[in-house]
């Protein structure tokens, strides 16, 4: 069976929230009174990112130096690509984050040609435009990363997952087997769910060998 792995990016391929340092430091109004509606479910984080993002109006430019040292790629990461590159695995990041700033962190690591699934940003003096497509070309207003895992699945791919957070429980349930770190790693804990935990992509790579 084919392979695919569905990985997210903001506090998994990364240790920390790019998107949060961004509105930590340039959003324009209170967006954690937003993240807090999001964790209590309140609303989608589609929503969340789209009206938060709103409130930055900083350019890509100036967002992207102010990442710099600021974001750190969890350890193994590029030689985790290589090892799913040396056995076919399609490799596909799936994440709520923007993609302006995940290809530019990618390219950093000279990965610019990784495949990405995530928001698209349009720099308005007013404020940032978020919007999220889904596979089927279309606006997408809640469980975008659920839509991806479900196209992946009907390809014929065995998905294994990646994730950290609330809003990689509802895809992670539909993945053949799961990598999980924070709150996601809690929530199959609670739920007696068979994760395993995601430290680093070099402890990731000697567990998949032993998926084989």
């Amino acid at each position: 069976m084919k392979t695919l792995v569905q990985c997210d990016f903001d506090g998994t391929i990364t240790e920390d929230d790019a998107s949060s340092v961004l509105l930590d430091l340039f959003a324009q109004g209170d967006w954690r009174r937003l993240l807090r509606q999001y964790e209590q479910g309140e609303i989608s984080v589609q929503e969340l990112n789209t009206r938060s993002f709103a409130m930055v109006k900083a350019d890509r430019a100036a967002l992207l130096e102010a990442l710099n040292g600021r974001v750190k790629v969890r350890p193994g990461f590029r030689e985790f690509v290589s090892y799913c590159s040396d056995r076919l695995f399609r490799l596909a990041i799936v994440s709520n984050g923007l993609e302006f700033y995940i290809r530019a962190i990618l390219r950093d690591l000279n990965l610019e040609n990784m495949e990405v699934f995530s928001a698209q940003a349009v720099f308005r003096p007013e404020g940032i435009e978020v919007r999220y497509v889904g596979p089927d070309g279309l606006t997408v207003a809640d469980g975008f990363k659920e839509s991806y895992t479900k196209l992946f699945l009907e390809q014929g791919y065995r998905v294994i997952y990646m994730g950290n957070g609330d809003s990689d429980v509802a895809p992670s349930k539909h993945a053949h087997h799961v990598f999980a770190t924070g709150r996601l790693l809690a929530y199959g804990r609670e739920n007696d769910l068979d994760f395993e935990p995601l430290a680093d992509f070099a402890d990731v790579v000697r567990r998949m060998e032993l998926l084989q």
